[in-house]
C-alpha cells in the first residue's frame, strides 16, 4: 500500500499535497510483484533487529512501503534506513557515473541510440525505408508487440513506433534527415 505521502495522485492531486493541506489520505492497496527478496545481512542488537535485502520488484512498488507492511505483517514494525536504486528497467550502474565524474566529463551516459536499443527491441530498415520514415509514409509493422526503435542502416536510432493495423505507426521521431 502507498504511503498517503507519495506522490500517486487522487482526483487529480497528488498524495503528498493533499496531506500537507491538512486532508487524510488512505491510498488502496495495490498488486505489486517482487520477483527478488534476498536477505544478505543480518544485524541484531538489544533494541533493533536490521536487514540488508535486495529487492527486485516490478514498476510501481514503492519499496518503503513494502518494508512498512512487511514489518506490519511480521507483528515487529519496519522502515527502510537506506535506499539504492541499482537498476531501473534495462539501466543499471554499469551506465552511471558519480557526481564527480559528471563534473569532470559532464555528458550523457548512452548516446540516444544506445539508450533506444537499450530499452526497446531493435528493428532495422533499409535506405529507401527510412527516407519514407523521414517524409511520414507509413512502414509495414515489424511484427514486434509493444513499442520498437527503428534503426537507420546507419545504425542511427530514428524512431520509437508500434504496430497497429498492420502498420509502423512512429510515437516519435528521433532522427530525420
Amino acid at each position: 500500500m502507498p504511503s498517503s505521502v507519495s506522490a500517486v495522485k487522487v482526483d487529480g492531486k497528488r498524495a503528498y499535497a493533499r496531506v500537507r493541506a491538512g486532508e487524510e489520505v488512505e491510498l488502496a492497496a495495490r498488486p505489486v510483484t517482487v520477483s527478488r527478496f534476498d536477505l544478505l545481512l543480518l544485524r541484531r542488537d538489544e533494541t533493533a533487529t536490521e536487514l540488508d535485502v535486495m529487492v527486485e520488484c516490478s514498476s510501481g512498488t514503492y519499496v518503503r512501503a513494502l518494508a512498512r507492511d512487511l514489518g506490519r505483517r511480521l507483528g515487529v514494525g519496519g522502515h527502510l534506513v537506506a535506499l539504492r536504486r541499482t537498476r531501473v528497467g534495462p539501466f543499471d550502474l554499469r551506465t552511471a557515473r558519480t557526481l564527480e565524474q559528471l563534473e569532470e566529463e559532464p555528458g550523457l551516459s548512452l548516446d540516444l541510440g544506445e539508450a533506444v536499443n537499450t530499452a526497446f527491441p531493435r528493428h532495422d530498415i533499409d535506405l529507401p525505408s527510412a527516407a519514407a520514415l523521414s517524409h511520414g509514409r507509413k512502414l509495414p509493422a515489424a511484427g514486434i508487440e509493444g513499442p520498437y526503435g527503428v534503426f537507420g542502416p546507419d545504425g542511427r536510432a530514428l524512431a520509437l513506433a508500434v504496430d497497429t493495423d498492420g502498420v509502423a505507426k512512429p510515437l516519435v521521431l528521433l532522427a530525420v534527415d
